[in-house]
C-alpha cells in the first residue's frame, strides 16, 4: 500500500502549516507548535454560529499564557476547575467576573478563596458540595450539573463521576434558595468529541422539565443552561462541521424555549484548540518482535505519559503526517518510557512507509488541547513536553 494518506490540506492551510514548520525546524523534539490565528478563527466562528451564547473556556484543555491572553482579548470568560487555573488568569489581568467554577469537586477552604478573589458563579452535584457552597460563598449564583445519557456516542466519554439524576437537581435547587444561594441555571456534558448531535436535543429536554417543575411547583425562574462542551476537534474520524452543530442545538433549544432563550454557557476547549497544535516527535527505533512479523513496532520520542493521554484505549485518533513516501504497511505506535502501557495504538493500525527511519520526524495533527497540560512532570526523568507558539 501506498503512503500518504494524511494530508496536510485536510488539517490546515498551506501557510499555517508553513508557519508551523520553519519554526519545528529549528527545535528539538518532541514538542507542540500551536498557531494562535487558527484559535482566533475557531473562537470567532463560534461566537458567529451562537451569538447568543456566552464563551467560557474550559482552561484544563490548554492554560498556557499565550492562549490564555489571546481569548482575554476577544472577550471570552473562562471555565475554572481549581485555585491555580484562577490565579494564572487573575494574574493575566482576567476579571473574576469572566470565571465561574466548574467543578462540582472542590474544598471548602478553596470556594472561599474564589469567593473572596469575586467569583460569584458555581457549579455543583451534591448536598455536601452545595453546604459548601453556602457556607463560603454566600449569595453565590449556583448551578446544577445533571447527568445526560449519550456520553458513549463520544470519542472521550465521560463516566457518572459528574452530574445527578434530574430529581436530586430539582431539590438542589430547592436547598440552594433555603440556604441563600441564587438557584441560576443547569448544566450537562454530552462527552467531549461528541459526533451524535442528537444526545444535545435529549439533554436540552431534560433540562426544560426541571426549568418547568421548578418554575410552576417552587416558584423558582432558573435563567441560564450551560450546554458544556463536546463540539469536535479534525481527528481521523470526521465529524459534522461547527455550522451543523450550532444550527441543530439552537433549533433544539427554539424547540423546547421559543424564542425568549435563557442565558446560554457554552464551555469549549477541544474544538477552540485542538486544531491548532502539531506535536512533532522523533522516530527513536524501529522493530518487528520476530522474523516473520507482518507489522513494524514504531518508538517515538513522545507518548501516554508527554502529552498523548487521550490515545488510552485507542479514545483519539490523531491524524499522523510524515514526510516519507511510498509503499507503506501497518505499524504499532509506542512512547520511549519504561511502562508497558505506554502504546498509544496497537489495535487500531496505522500505514506509514517502509522507509521510515530512527531519526525521522512524525508530525501529530489536531494536538493543541489535553496535550501540555496532561504531560507527566518527571517519569523516566523525562521533561514536560514543550510548546512553541506562532
Amino acid at each position: 500500500m501506498s503512503a500518504n494518506p494524511i494530508q496536510i490540506e485536510d488539517y490546515y492551510t498551506q501557510e499555517s502549516f508553513q508557519k508551523i514548520k520553519v519554526l519545528a525546524d529549528t527545535k528539538e523534539t518532541p514538542f507542540v507548535v500551536i498557531d494562535l490565528a487558527t484559535i482566533s478563527q475557531h473562537y470567532d466562528a463560534l461566537t458567529e454560529h451562537f451569538p447568543y451564547a456566552n464563551v467560557y473556556y474550559a482552561v484544563k484543555a490548554n492554560p498556557a499564557n499565550e492562549i490564555l491572553e489571546l481569548l482575554r482579548n476577544k472577550g471570552s470568560n473562562f471555565d475554572v476547575a481549581s485555585i491555580y487555573e484562577l490565579d494564572k488568569l487573575l494574574a493575566l489581568g482576567i476579571e473574576a467576573s469572566r470565571c465561574s467554577y466548574g467543578n462540582t469537586i472542590k474544598k471548602a477552604r478553596d470556594i472561599r478563596y474564589f469567593y473572596e478573589k469575586g467569583v460569584r458563579m458555581f457549579a455543583t452535584d451534591s448536598e455536601a458540595d452545595l453546604r459548601n457552597i453556602a457556607k463560603a460563598a454566600p449569595g453565590a449564583r449556583v448551578y446544577v450539573r445533571i447527568l445526560t445519557e449519550g456520553s458513549h456516542t463520544a470519542d472521550w466519554p465521560l463516566s457518572r463521576k459528574f452530574g445527578c439524576h434530574t430529581d436530586m437537581a430539582i431539590d438542589l435547587l430547592i436547598l440552594a434558595r433555603e440556604l441563600g444561594l441564587e438557584p441560576y441555571g443547569i448544566s450537562f456534558h454530552v462527552g467531549s468529541q461528541q459526533r451524535d448531535i442528537g444526545v444535545w436535543d435529549a439533554a436540552i429536554a431534560k433540562v426544560k422539565v426541571i426549568f418547568e417543575r421548578l418554575k410552576e411547583e417552587d416558584d423558582i425562574t432558573l435563567k441560564m443552561i450551560n450546554l458544556g462542551g463536546g463540539f469536535p476537534a479534525n481527528y481521523l474520524m470526521r465529524a459534522n462541521t461547527l455550522e451543523t452543530y450550532a444550527e441543530e442545538i439552537t433549533r433544539f433549544l427554539k424547540e423546547d424555549f421559543g424564542d425568549e432563550l435563557p442565558e446560554i454557557i457554552l464551555e469549549p476547549g477541544r474544538s477552540l484548540i485542538s486544531n491548532s497544535g502539531v506535536l512533532v516527535s522523533e522516530i527513536v527505533l524501529i522493530s518487528r518482535k520476530s522474523h516473520t512479523a507482518l507489522h513494524r513496532w514504531i518508538f517515538t520520542d513522545v507518548g501516554k505519559f508527554s502529552g498523548l493521554i487521550e490515545t488510552l484505549d485507542e479514545s483519539i485518533k490523531f491524524p499522523i503526517y510524515t514526510e516519507k513516501q511510498g509503499e507503506s504497511e501497518d505499524v504499532i505506535l509506542a512512547g520511549p518510557t519504561c511502562d508497558s502501557a505506554d502504546i498509544m495504538y496497537e489495535q487500531h493500525k496505522y500505514q506509514l512507509p517502509l522507509n521510515l527511519a530512527s531519526g525521522d520526524r512524525l508530525y501529530w495533527f489536531s494536538t493543541g488541547a489535553y496535550t501540555t497540560s496532561y504531560s507527566s512532570i518527571e517519569f523516566n526523568g523525562f521533561p514536560p513536553l514543550k510548546s512553541y507558539f506562532v
